[in-house]
């Protein structure tokens, strides 16, 4: 397989050194898409493919001094079976919850995003959440967005924001009302979104970035067959 400088011809810039949001005691640079022609669906689901990632209209992936903890991860969706445990989860939620899509913003976004961070990020970058946060991270002008959404009784509880490329989707972020967390909304959602993908014919769930030295990320290697970039190869988990 070609390595990343083989295969891209792209203008790019790096950021500042700032801290890790993930591991103590690290510094984090970004490897950042200036060339304007990039910017689209058929270019960007190539730089998924390179472990580039979308946040807000930028795209980025880590190029850190001296760490390459981060390692991108995409599910084989047409082939994933869900575990014992994972269908128990679904089966749980299938009896309280709805779930539908959306191909644009809704009013009742913020306030569950803003509850959210409020009460289960207050140690993150993102707190104390803001509107102008919310629609410069995961809102993008250049890409179609499907919005997955999970209602219980009426009431949005859950949201999976989520790039559509014609071979495969990127999870940007979920959101979910912390007062149902003991549904496991956060595994539920990217069962939903593999479920999408399926049903589309897409190839592959691109899951982000995962560092095996933080637990909180753990979960990304549950979804199976999956895989994930090392040193710019895709190997299986």
């Amino acid at each position: 397989m070609q390595s990343m400088n083989e295969n891209l011809t792209a203008r790019v810039g790096l950021s500042q050194e700032f801290a890790c949001s993930y591991l103590p005691n690290r510094r984090e640079q970004l490897l950042v898409i200036l060339d304007p022609t990039y910017y689209s669906a058929s270019k960007f689901e190539s730089l998924l493919a390179l472990g580039f990632r979308r946040s807000g209209n930028q795209i980025y992936r880590p190029h850190c001094p001296v760490c390459s903890a981060c390692n991108s991860v995409r599910v084989l969706a047409q082939e994933f079976i869900p575990s014992k445990s994972q269908k128990r989860k679904l089966n749980k939620a299938k009896t309280h919850f709805t779930v539908t899509y959306s191909s644009s913003e809704r009013a009742d976004y913020y306030p569950l995003y803003s509850k959210y961070i409020t009460l289960r990020h207050q140690d993150g970058s993102m707190y104390p959440p803001q509107p102008e946060q919310f629609q410069s991270f995961l809102l993008c002008s250049w890409l179609d967005i499907t919005f997955i959404e999970l209602w219980h009784q009426g009431t949005l509880v859950a949201v999976a924001v989520t790039d559509c490329m014609d071979n495969a989707i990127s999870a940007i972020y979920t959101f979910f009302d912390p007062d149902f967390e003991h549904y496991s909304l956060g595994s539920i959602m990217i069962l939903e979104q593999i479920k999408f993908a399926k049903a589309q014919n897409k190839q592959f769930v691109y899951l982000g970035y995962q560092i095996d030295e933080c637990d909180k990320m753990k979960y990304k290697t549950q979804f199976l067959p999956a895989q994930k970039q090392l040193n710019d190869e895709w190997v299986a988990i």
